[in-house]
């Protein structure tokens, strides 16, 4: 036997020849469990502006979709080429906003690759370490100041009061100051963790028509 012929024999043998019910299943079920925690862990962390359900259920599908595709790989040769060449012509073109929403996919990737290579202990252990890691750095010092757009819509003669109570804050900066018959709509940029002592202070007054508060994390 020559040296190709002994090198095409391990690869094929490396591809089980039978596809059974059960493993499929199985992989399915350890995937959904493993998607479900990210996908819980990235609702409870989530701070960015638009939050989307449909996002949340592609995390899952997605840890799913990947066991099942890494399974029928595992089972046979032709169809593991065969899938290659049907993934290659897939293309995305869905815009992703924020960075993290991109590992969050990558970790639903692995967690199905994981579980559609068998290794469903790891899959399970893997994913709840990576959350418990993930969950402290954001609680702690990883998590940074939240910033916050602030619209103010108040009457001419109060702006100075607005001004005066805004420059108090140390990391808060005037974007927009708009004025228009008898009002003023001031937009500030602040960086802060709690925002109640600056609402407390403005809703209360008469010459506040409204306040708009926009997260731009």
């Amino acid at each position: 036997m020559s040296f190709l012929d002994m090198i095409k024999k391990s690869v094929v043998e490396q591809f089980t020849s039978s596809l059974s019910t059960g493993d499929i299943f199985f992989s399915l079920l350890v995937a959904f469990a493993a998607a479900v925690i990210i996908a819980f862990i990235y609702k409870r962390t989530y701070t960015g502006v638009s939050y989307t359900k449909s996002f949340v259920l592609s995390l899952v599908l997605l840890a799913m979709v990947t066991s099942l595709v890494i399974r029928t790989i595992n089972s046979n040769l032709a169809l593991s080429l065969g899938m290659v060449g049907a993934l290659s012509i897939v293309r995305f073109r869905t815009a992703v906003k924020d960075p993290v929403d991109t590992i969050f996919m990558f970790w639903a990737i692995t967690a199905g690759i994981m579980s559609g290579a068998g290794l469903y202990l790891v899959t399970i252990i893997a994913t709840l370490i990576l959350g418990i890691f993930y969950t402290v750095s954001y609680m702690t010092a990883f998590h940074p100041t939240q910033k916050y757009l602030l619209v103010i819509k108040a009457s001419k003669g109060y702006a100075e009061e607005i001004h005066s109570l805004m420059d108090k804050k140390k990391k808060c900066i005037l974007k927009t100051e708009s004025y228009k018959d008898k009002t003023v709509e001031l937009t500030y940029e602040l960086a802060t963790k709690d925002t109640s002592r600056e609402l407390d202070k403005l809703k209360n007054q008469k010459e506040v028509e409204s306040i708009h508060l926009v997260s731009i994390d």
